[in-house]
């Protein structure tokens, strides 16, 4: 386990490293001048001139990489013109909303956060429930209305979902209030309130992924040796099904849900807008509109560490959930 972690962590190490240079050199790429952005159009060739240099982007590419790589370590020194010391993790300096990125950044990750991990419990909760009992019930109108439910989900797109959820609950019935995010510290009632339509939206489409995926892994399992036996022997049902049917079955759904979680969580930018929630992924979107590159970045960089983390997790839960897999 110690050396399959410590592999799992180098390789993690080289990816966002390698994530980290593109996004980078994508900085330079790009034909924007950041001090265009920062001096007025009244500012003189001297004037912009010392901006660059307050900024370091005469220095050498290396050191300008190496600076903001330490930024994110230790933190840095932007200058008294960019708000002075950034504390680490600095992700360098907006010049479009004059703020430190990760001031940005700490103030609409929790956003997602609460969008994400409330939605991806109710998917995975409904989903594997939706396609245990419709394997487990082959044939009988269970089986029937699970796969209406899933064929209906998969037609659906987000933006359509999180419309009709809008146009009924809050502006016609009035049972909710239009979305919206407080902190789950401030008041929890009105956290949930506020996002509990995006939770239900994302639920739908994705569990209707989940539920055909279970149900195909899990008519799979059923017909295999070792349950078989397990029903030979005499086991109660609950157990055959759930202790050894089902951790068999599941590995697949850990690896796909895995992903989603991990993708989702780098920004949900369609339920974001369309519920008109700031979070992550609409903050990418802005950013990219703007040019603001620091942002962009930013978010492709946290985007990248959810998806990594979210792979080493995933080949962890391996191990603990079928017994026939041994890390190396």
């Amino acid at each position: 386990m110690t050396r399959f972690l410590i592999k799992r962590l180098f390789s993690a190490v080289l990816t966002l490293f390698a994530v980290s240079v593109l996004t980078f050199l994508m900085f330079f790429a790009l034909p924007r001048d950041p001090v265009s952005s920062i001096c007025s159009k009244n500012c003189n060739p001297e004037r912009l001139e010392r901006v660059r240099d307050d900024l370091g982007l005469n220095d050498p590419l290396i050191s300008q990489y190496a600076g903001y790589m330490k930024g994110i370590v230790t933190g840095r020194d932007l200058g008294s013109a960019q708000g002075g010391r950034c504390d680490a993790p600095c992700l360098g300096w907006s010049y479009v909303t004059n703020e430190a990125v990760s001031d940005t950044i700490a103030r609409v990750l929790p956003v997602t956060l609460s969008i994400v991990i409330p939605a991806a419990i109710l998917w995975l909760l409904l989903g594997v429930g939706l396609g245990m009992v419709s394997a487990l019930r082959r044939g009988t109108w269970l089986d029937r209305a699970a796969i209406g439910f899933s064929l209906t989900g998969a037609s659906l797109q987000l933006y359509f979902v999180g419309a009709v959820l809008l146009l009924v609950f809050v502006y016609n019935l009035r049972w909710l209030p239009v979305p919206s995010y407080t902190s789950i510290f401030d008041n929890p009632v009105k956290w949930a309130n506020g996002l509990v339509l995006a939770w239900v939206a994302l639920a739908f489409l994705f569990s209707a992924i989940y539920a055909r995926l279970s149900r195909a892994q899990m008519l799979e399992t059923l017909s295999e040796d070792f349950v078989r036996t397990a029903r030979a022997k005499g086991l109660a049902k609950p157990k055959v099904y759930g202790r050894h049917a089902l951790r068999a079955a599941i590995t697949p759904v850990v690896t796909i849900a895995g992903m989603d979680v991990g993708g989702a969580l780098g920004g949900t930018v369609i339920t974001e807008t369309t519920f008109g929630i700031q979070g992550l992924g609409r903050t990418a979107v802005d950013a990219v509109r703007s040019g603001d590159l620091p942002t962009i970045m930013a978010t492709v960089l946290i985007a990248a560490v959810f998806v990594v983390l979210a792979n080493v997790l995933v080949d962890l839960l391996y191990a603990a959930i079928d017994p026939r897999v041994r890390l190396r």
